[in-house]
């Protein structure tokens, strides 16, 4: 391996103790955040209401999934909290010193697709809201104008406002420092949870008997406990886990600010009451909105689950606007977490001597525009999700490698130095900076992933792709160090 590779960079070097300023309650908005989102909101909803399951069987699952998540993200965030090291540098130890540069990209990959994907969503509120103010504020007749309605890749002037402005909010926002996101995750988490909290008394304020008795006939407490049950528990356990299964891979590129391990494991705790509180929001939320349109004789076909739905439904601007507001501060922190952190630690891994926040938050911010623009005229039409799917089905093994090399080759043992300095006797050069066995355990673990994912034959155990590519890797890997 060259000489010439530099593998030091501020922003992926071990944590000082100094700067371990997460606590358990940091952990707690964390994983607020990543459930307080439309497609939780929504899922979590549906679930309870929509598909006739029974409740004890949602909640079961739920559980079942938060302790899978949990079990998983106590492996992953442990070696990050003890030696604060993100998850690129945690890899170079199994993969090699240019194994985890090269592997970590498709991390990258998946997550600038999914930052621009998720950031044009984010626009279309923030798009919402400029046509509030416009209609309101300005002239209404601005938004007949002939040079507001000529579309180019499927969107207007607005639209693209909307966007470029959106991008540029979460640059300035995300480029700050680990310090600033975490106060930026804190705000946003009880931001939003005061949001549907407020929400939920202004619903039940008036409506509370109609509002609990509808949610009562609406969900059903059928016995859990009988064969019918069996596999409506599994797929559900696996749908609610993969919901989260995207930050576990990357979970050490937050855990490395914890405090202690204490902190880590209360504060992954949290990851329950976060499950318990947003059901019981969501679902009485859904439910009250659907008791005040019935009150309003609006005829909805059937319970909406959706925010963007609800909002669409309700004829009030000044709730529009706050309903908005949060759903702009929960999507903004979701981004942020899921898919702009890993990336920016994946690419600065890749070129440590030219990159930091800022410069790696212009490359996201390019190629990310790149994407956003092009999904709603291009991207989504030729279903470029698939092949994000087949790349995401990449974590898993590699999740199986890190764990098994920590854990059972390594026996927790790190060597910082060869971490970040290139010498004729470091450990972590393997053949030329590549460890094969970590790339062949990793590919086996791949195959089966990637075809239960794509087998129709499959189709209830695809949400399980993770775990199974994860114990594929795990023991193949585990099985070619043996001595």
């Amino acid at each position: 391996m060259s000489q010439n590779i530099e593998l030091k960079n501020f922003e992926l070097a071990t944590v000082n103790p100094s700067n371990k300023t997460w606590t358990s309650a940091d952990l707690f908005c964390f994983w607020a955040n990543n459930i307080q989102t439309i497609a939780g909101f929504a899922l979590i909803s549906s679930l309870y209401l929509i598909y006739n399951l029974s409740s004890y069987l949602v909640l079961s699952s739920s559980i079942a999934a938060s302790i899978l998540v949990y079990f998983f993200i106590s492996l992953i965030g442990h070696p990050s909290q003890k030696h604060g090291l993100p998850f690129p540098v945690l890899m170079r130890m199994s993969m090699g010193l240019n194994g985890a540069r090269y592997i970590s990209l498709l991390r990258s990959i998946v997550g600038i697709f999914m930052f621009g994907i998720q950031t044009y969503f984010i626009s279309k509120s923030i798009t919402y809201l400029t046509r509030i103010i416009i209609y309101y504020i300005f002239d209404p007749q601005i938004l007949e104008n002939e040079f507001v309605l000529q579309f180019f890749l499927g969107l207007n002037v607005i639209d693209w406002f909307s966007l470029i402005v959106t991008f540029f909010i979460q640059f300035f926002l995300f480029t700050n420092g680990q310090r600033y996101n975490q106060g930026f995750l804190k705000f946003s988490a009880i931001f939003v949870y005061f949001g549907l909290i407020f929400f939920f008394i202004m619903l039940i304020a008036e409506n509370s008997t109609q509002i609990f008795q509808s949610l009562k006939s609406n969900t059903t407490s059928t016995d859990l406990i009988s064969k019918s049950n069996v596999m409506p528990f599994f797929i559900l356990t696996g749908t609610i886990f993969s919901y989260f299964s995207i930050v576990l891979l990357n979970y050490g590129d937050f855990s490395r600010y914890v405090k202690t391990s204490r902190d880590l494991k209360i504060g992954n705790l949290f990851l329950f009451l976060n499950m318990i509180i947003f059901s019981f929001l969501a679902t009485t939320i859904v439910i009250g909105v659907d008791v005040l349109l019935n009150q309003k004789l609006i005829v909805v076909d059937q319970i909406m689950t959706k925010p963007m739905d609800i909002i669409g439904k309700i004829d009030n601007v000044y709730l529009t606007v706050y309903a908005l507001i949060f759903i702009i501060f929960s999507s903004l922190s979701t981004n942020l977490i899921t898919n702009y952190v890993p990336t920016q630690n994946s690419i600065i891994n890749f070129l440590p001597k030219n990159l930091d926040l800022k410069s790696a938050g212009i490359l996201i911010l390019i190629f990310g525009l790149i994407t956003g623009s092009l999904w709603p005229s291009i991207l989504s039409q030729i279903e470029i999700i698939k092949l994000i799917d087949s790349l995401a089905a990449f974590f898993g093994p590699i999740f199986g490698v890190i764990i098994a090399d920590y854990y059972l080759v390594k026996r927790e043992k790190v060597n910082h130095k060869d971490l970040f300095f290139i010498r004729l006797e470091n450990e972590y050069i393997y053949s030329g900076g590549w460890n094969y066995k970590a790339v062949y355990a990793v590919l086996i673990g791949f195959i089966f992933s990637f075809s239960i994912i794509w087998n129709t034959n499959f189709e209830d155990f695809k949400t399980y792709s993770w775990i199974i590519g994860f114990v594929v890797s795990y023991i193949m890997y585990y099985l070619l160090n043996e001595k």
